[in-house]
């Protein structure tokens, strides 16, 4: 089990650097290919073991952050990413999630199809029109906030300043992909080289930095190109019907269409169609790295509605990734942040898609076993979305004569705990928990990573360091760094000895201050306390993320902060949830309420029970929080909807929607779902044949609707959205 949360941060961190590279710098260092094979890999490792998954995952973000030298601009809409697709059961899968949602069966309704669209390699793009006149520009950012790169957009040619149509919507935005052809991309190479310039790697990379020059003549000089291919905000004055009219309306107004496109009807005519893709891409003088298949009708378009990082009526279907072969030197072990065991094979170094390749996930004890993977083998790696590529085979007619079976280590191999795996657990982990140094380290790392506190002059280097030489030993230690500095500065000798040790709480702290070490100056120190105190305030959601629990990304601090508000609150309300019976189960309602919000489900729901459950780190969080200002949850999104911060209950079947479309309506609309009626229940939505729920509801005197007035409660919302 150790081995596949091993494998899990070590995804989440090459796939972070990647993002980085991708859309912060538009200098991947991997190819598009290599990168979606190691993050279909993490989601398949994240969604099969829950309890595993690093509090980091890029699967729960969109795009990276934005360069400082663009203003920003907030999109109206949120700019998504897409689920990503690799075989005929995701597709399928992809189908059934759809038909459940909705309650349908979308392929025995002649009237219902799958818009198919090639995916495009280049840049996100959302383009803003006022009564028909181009006004703004923006690249996807994080998917919330952008680059704004109006001036930029401006030096297409094909990009209409102006609607192609007598009588333009108030408001209409269409977003797109930029790309630079083929034909153009070489072009560019070569006059880069003539020049002595930067040689770009691929065509995105080049239509990435050509989009985003501070100079604009630079821009207007790569003949960049684009394809629209859906909608942001709109004013209510345009109305479709489908993609396919979309499309076409899109082509009337002026803009450019893919012309590779294809309704389908069946799950056997879309991968026909993908097939068919494949076998021409080459062809096409732009670079493609999948399709998408969206539901082509608007209006389900609109009741699937969207999850957190992606919209529930579009999946990306990718391309395979690329191979090669080399020989594994050296099986290491790695111990993660909760203690998952991983094994690493060492390779000689290959090149797989124009990127150098030395080290390779093996992913856990069984995979190993599975494949028979030993040191010295020849092997097939497999290199699709991270930094750490995947044995694919082992090619067991070039097995040294000498080799033998490797040994997974029964015990952690930095502090020595026993190594166990659990029954619904594959990975192997060490049992140290906050006494395995290996654990602290990587914990702490993560505590001061950019999406956690970001603390100026607190990086992964100086968290080594300091944890090495006992200066910081948990979350506590680092907002009482500067204390402790300060009073063995007092102290300090000039020599590297310390006259006495001044009543220092931590034992064995070291005796020369950080200012005098090696690399470290005043300023430097000082910058250091500086950024550590401006630290100190931070949002719940944040707090709740830096923790680094399993399990615990972004998305789901957010989620906790929001139905929890305060720190104080989760706390409570974590403890009460966690409480356990005769059987040793969690039953109570306060737990049913925990794993009916959207987006935790049981088994991610008991990981972080566990986490708030330990003793030890309770008393932790306490102390941290003494040092910090913690600022309560403000959710801004939903503010002015009289349901935001409402309990709403759902009970009995509703004849227009299905439970889980429902629930999804009310959660858009800012309220919280439980799973019970309480006295803290604000509305049940009662369908037919409602039961125990209704009668409780009733005798608490709490507001009832029914599922017509229900509607048109989401339908007067919705509206005034």
């Amino acid at each position: 089990m150790d081995q596949i949360q091993k494998r899990i941060i070590q995804l989440v961190k090459e796939l972070n650097k990647h993002n980085e590279a991708y859309y912060t710098n538009d200098a991947p260092s991997i190819s598009d290919a290599e990168y979606d094979t190691l993050k279909n890999e993490l989601s398949q490792l994240e969604e099969k073991y829950p309890k595993l998954a690093n509090s980091d995952s890029p699967t729960q973000k969109v795009g990276y952050k934005i360069l400082n030298e663009f203003e920003k601009v907030k999109h109206s809409q949120p700019m998504l990413s897409l689920s990503n697709a690799f075989s005929k059961q995701d597709i399928q899968d992809f189908i059934d999630r759809t038909n459940r949602f909705l309650g349908l069966d979308l392929f025995n309704n002649s009237e219902i199809s799958v818009f198919c669209e090639p995916k495009i390699d280049g840049l996100s793009f959302a383009a803003r029109y006022e009564d028909g006149i181009f006004v703004q520009g923006a690249t996807r950012g994080d998917g919330s906030v952008g680059e704004d790169i109006t001036e930029n957009l401006k030096t297409i040619k094909t990009l209409p300043q102006k609607l192609k149509t007598r009588n333009p919507p108030k408001v209409f935005e269409v977003r797109g992909e930029i790309y630079i052809s083929k034909v153009d991309f070489e072009k560019l190479n070569n006059s880069q080289k003539e020049k002595g310039l930067k040689v770009f790697a691929n065509p995105r990379n080049a239509a990435a930095g050509s989009l985003r020059q501070l100079n604009t003549s630079i821009t207007a000089s790569r003949n960049l190109k684009y394809f629209a291919y859906s909608l942001g905000e709109t004013s209510d004055d345009f109305k479709m019907k489908s993609q396919e009219d979309l499309i076409n309306k899109f082509k009337c107004f002026g803009f450019t269409i893919a012309d590779l496109t294809k309704l389908c009807d069946s799950v056997e005519k879309i991968l026909d169609f993908y097939e068919y893709t494949m076998e021409i891409r080459h062809k096409l003088d732009y670079d493609i790295d999948g399709l998408v298949y969206k539901i082509n009708d608007l209006n389900l378009q609109n009741r699937l509605g969207f999850v957190t990082h992606h919209p529930r009526w579009a999946i990306a279907h990718k391309f395979p990734a690329e191979k090669g072969i080399t020989v594994i030197n050296k099986i290491d072990i790695q111990v993660g942040r909760t203690g998952a065991l991983t094994p690493v094979a060492r390779l000689v170094p290959l090149t797989v898609g124009g990127v150098v390749v030395s080290n390779a996930t093996l992913h856990n004890k069984d995979e190993i076993e599975r494949k028979d993977i030993r040191e010295g083998d020849t092997v097939s790696i497999q290199r699709a979305g991270d930094v750490i590529p995947q044995v694919v085979k082992v090619y067991l007619e070039k097995r040294p004569k000498n080799s033998k079976p490797f040994i997974f280590p029964e015990a952690c191999p930095v502090c020595g705990s026993k190594a166990l795996s659990t029954e619904e657990d594959v990975v192997i982990r060490c049992i140290g928990g906050i006494n395995c140094p290996a654990q602290i380290a990587e914990t702490l790392k993560h505590f001061v990573s950019k999406n956690a506190f970001d603390i100026d002059g607190l990086g992964v280097k100086q968290i080594e360091n300091f944890y090495e030489n006992k200066r910081i030993q948990n979350f506590v230690d680092i907002f009482k760094l500067e204390e402790r500095e300060r009073k063995i500065e007092k102290s300090y000798s000039g020599d590297g000895d310390l006259f006495r040790a001044n009543n220092l709480e931590i034992e064995n702290y070291p005796k020369t201050p950080i200012r005098y070490l090696e690399g470290w100056g005043n300023k430097s120190a000082d910058n250091l306390f500086k950024g550590v105190n401006e630290a100190r305030n931070v949002t719940l959601n944040k707090f709740i993320f830096a923790l680094g629990i399993r399990f615990l990304g972004e998305v789901t601090a957010k989620l906790l902060a929001k139905n929890y508000i305060s720190i104080e609150n989760l706390l409570f309300k974590m403890q009460k949830a966690a409480s356990k019976n005769l059987m040793l189960e969690r039953d109570t309602d306060e737990y049913k309420n925990f794993i009916a919000i959207d987006g935790i489900g049981e088994k991610t729901a008991n990981a972080i029970l566990d986490y708030f459950e330990d003793s030890r780190i309770l008393k932790l969080i306490k102390e941290l929080i003494k040092e910090l200002k913690i600022e309560d949850f403000v959710d801004t999104e939903n503010t002015d909807s009289p349901l935001y911060d409402k309990t709403v209950v759902l009970t009995g079947s509703l004849s227009s929607m299905t439970r889980a479309e429902a629930k999804a309506r009310a959660e858009e609309m800012g309220a919280k779902v439980a799973g019970s009626v309480s006295k803290k229940t604000d509305y049940i939505i009662a369908g037919e044949e409602s039961g125990s729920k209704l009668k409780k509801a009733q005798e608490l005197g709490i507001k009832i609707l029914n599922e017509k007035e229900w509607l048109e409660l989401l339908k007067k919302l919705l509206k005034n959205k």
